[in-house]
């Protein structure tokens, strides 16, 4: 408007100008002075609105470009609070791990005489295996986040026998308020400390007698698991379970409902930078119906039987680490032990091929191990354990006339030696000196290799 208003007086100032400057010599000259003014003046109007025209549209685009740009922003900023989205369908690719383990045994005993004393029988999962080379268990596991809510996990088991058995197959939740989780499907039982570790993280290359008498190797549950940690700066968690019960101490089932139930509660912590420790406590009750087991009598002969009724087990566990300023890498040591109590009571029938005898039976059992690991030196570990089992008491009522029990206490020592190129390869040598028979003892030695290949996620405590 100001340009506007300075061109307007110029032009009334050009105007004005002639009159006083000179005096038109005829009317002629004066209207074509003023045909000239009036067309300058037209001229500066057309100008004037065409540059206002090009102002505004200039302004137009400068409006739309700022929009254009705060939208931009705006769909940046919700870009980067959205999570992101795969680029392509093998972003949902679960991880996989594939376990190879393999074994030399030489062993001063016939393995398929191979038993605990005084104790039943508890599957194929006992016993120190066959002579010579054997393959072990190939472990194939797959594990992946569903989504924001739901964790998945596979882990299949390829015996030596080539077997395809499923060892855990589960989901579990992620995203549960104030310490919650559950778990459902096939998975290893929190009972203890070393039962819910797949067999590939154990120190030694088999399982303690007391999880071969008590668990069957190590007890797997099909069914539900709770737990809840605390909110506290000490490590204290506790968990049920309710499973079908069908593998020992359980068995298998054809009925409604939760065949076992378990608990467990674990505790632990730090002292100052080079100690930590853990306590655990776990109870699981099962209710196997017809048990089977095969055994021998007061005469030598081989004789079925199989046990209906009801088993409680009691299960205290206890691992202290220690390594220098709390770097494992060049030396660490670790203390571990389990006591186990299992009571059963109910129905045993004796020689139920033959005569069939069914009578009350109870039984008092317990048994525990110590352990000690200790890495000398970085990718060597040396370790020693023992076992030991108390028959307790044995009552078959009126079938103690036919099977015995005595107060012989199976145990076993056991030493190792392993080395670990790499977190992912080790190489373990061991020594077992086997008691677990009145009157026998059986010299072991395993030569064992256990290769890790893909993703593998990080071992418990």
């Amino acid at each position: 408007m100001f340009r506007r208003n300075s061109i307007a007086l110029a032009v009334l100032a050009l105007s004005a100008a002639p009159a006083y400057s000179a005096t038109p010599t005829n009317a002629t000259d004066l209207n074509q002075i003023r045909q000239e003014i009036d067309a300058l003046r037209q001229g500066y109007e057309a100008r004037i609105r065409e540059l206002e025209a090009r102002l505004q549209k200039v302004q137009g685009t400068a409006e739309q470009a700022s929009q254009s740009a705060q939208a931009s922003a705006e769909k940046v900023a919700a870009a980067a609070a959205t999570p992101a989205t795969p680029a392509s369908a093998n972003a949902f690719n679960p991880e996989i791990s594939l376990i190879l383990s393999g074994t030399y045994a030489n062993l001063s005993r016939d393995p398929a005489s191979w038993q605990m004393s005084n104790f039943v029988p508890s599957g194929d999962e006992t016993g120190p295996g066959k002579k010579g080379f054997s393959l072990g268990e190939t472990e194939l596991g797959l594990r992946a986040n569903i989504d924001p809510y739901f964790y998945g996990q596979a882990t299949l088991a390829l015996s030596a026998d080539n077997e395809v058995g499923v060892e855990e197959a589960f989901v579990q939740t992620r995203a549960l308020p104030a310490g919650t989780q559950l778990k459902a499907g096939r998975f290893f039982s929190g009972i203890g400390y070393l039962n819910g570790q797949h067999a590939h993280t154990w120190d030694f290359v088999d399982a303690p007698l007391a999880y071969q008498a008590f668990l069957g190797g190590q007890y797997g549950q099909d069914g539900l698991q709770f737990r809840w940690l605390a909110p506290s700066s000490t490590y204290i968690e506790f968990g049920g379970e309710l499973g079908a019960g069908e593998n020992f101490p359980g068995a298998e089932r054809k009925q409604n409902g939760a065949g076992s139930t378990s608990l467990f509660a674990k505790l632990g912590g730090d002292v100052g930078d080079s100690h930590s420790w853990q306590l655990g406590a776990g109870w699981l009750r099962a209710a196997p119906r017809e048990r089977s087991y095969d055994s021998s009598d007061l005469t030598g002969t081989e004789v079925s039987n199989s046990f209906s009724g009801r088993s409680q087990l009691w299960v205290l566990d206890g691992v202290w680490k220690w390594a220098p300023a709390g770097n494992a890498e060049r030396m660490n040591l670790k203390l571990q032990g389990e006591y186990f109590r299992r009571r059963e009571t109910g129905e045993l029938a004796y020689d139920t091929a033959n005569q069939n005898l069914s009578d009350a039976y109870r039984s008092a059992q317990s048994g525990w191990y110590a352990q000690s690991v200790f890495q000398f030196m970085p990718r060597w570990r040396v370790g020693l354990r023992y076992d030991q089992l108390d028959s307790g008491t044995v009552d078959y009522a009126s079938n103690n006339a036919f099977l015995a029990n005595s107060d012989y206490k199976p145990k076993r020592t056991s030493t190792m030696l392993d080395w670990s190129p790499t977190e992912f390869s080790r190489i373990r040598l061991q020594y077992a000196l086997d008691k677990s028979r009145e009157g026998v003892k059986d010299d072991q030695f395993f030569l064992q290799y256990q290769m890790s290949l893909g993703a593998h996620g990080a071992h418990s405590y």
